[in-house]
């Protein structure tokens, strides 16, 4: 029984199918990486997975318990975060009050000052910056303060939704390379990202989608290194 289990998952917006019936089984304590072309559905997928989008059909399981029909709150206070494209920070905050919010589910509350400590070991520049204003941040910036929110979630499974989007290469690295050091100190992670090759390179495992829904799936370093894999599926 894999942390996340899903089944069959069918959704869209207004009328409009994205998803035909996903299948996946994320397996527990492994970075696992969720790559295919823009528009396949990839973030239609997490979205329905934490219930901002309804589902059609399908099931969602987290650590073994039907989740399909809870809110998306109710997922939050289980362990399951989202940390959203875009960031959405509340700009007018400071860090240290973005980060204290993500500790609002009831389970990540007794654990917050762990998880801060934990928080400014991996991103030192959020400890310094603690009391500046989100919004006054750079971009690789404001991703580490969102990334950082969602571990002050206490997560069962932390999912991120386009890491690298708009920034520089080197903060991509360092981001990437702060996902890896979670996931080697056990947590569970399944990342969306249009960096292909980056995001194969630091995870475990992978999926890619075409067309609504998982085509293939396998060892994120087997998919990295087929080419005929790379050709078809990722346009490398």
């Amino acid at each position: 029984m894999g942390i996340l289990e899903i089944e069959g998952l069918t959704s869209g917006y207004a009328g409009l199918q994205i998803l035909w019936g996903v299948d996946m089984t994320l397996e527990q304590g492994l970075l696992t990486s969720l790559v295919g072309s823009n528009g396949v559905g990839k973030t239609t997928l997490l979205r329905t997975v934490m219930a901002q989008i309804k589902p059609w059909d399908g099931s969602v399981r987290f650590r073994g318990e039907d989740i399909t029909k809870l809110s998306p709150h109710a997922k939050a206070e289980r362990g399951l975060i989202l940390v959203p494209e875009g960031r959405q920070l509340f700009t007018d905050m400071s860090v240290r009050e973005n980060l204290d919010l993500g500790a609002t589910p009831e389970r990540a509350r007794a654990k917050a000052a762990e998880n801060l400590e934990r928080v400014f070991e991996i991103f030192p520049r959020l400890e310094e910056r603690q009391k500046q204003r989100a919004g006054t941040l750079s971009g690789g910036e404001q991703q580490m303060v969102a990334v950082a929110r969602g571990i002050m979630a206490d997560p069962g499974l932390l999912m991120i939704d386009e890491l690298s989007l708009g920034l520089s290469p080197v903060l991509t690295i360092s981001l990437f390379r702060a996902l890896r050091k979670l996931a080697n100190e056990g947590y569970s992670i399944l990342l969306v990202e249009q960096n292909v090759q980056m995001a194969l390179k630091i995870s475990d495992y992978a999926f890619v989608m075409t067309e609504g829904k998982v085509d293939l799936e396998g060892p994120a370093a087997d998919i990295e290194s087929n080419d005929e894999v790379r050709k078809a599926y990722l346009g490398i």
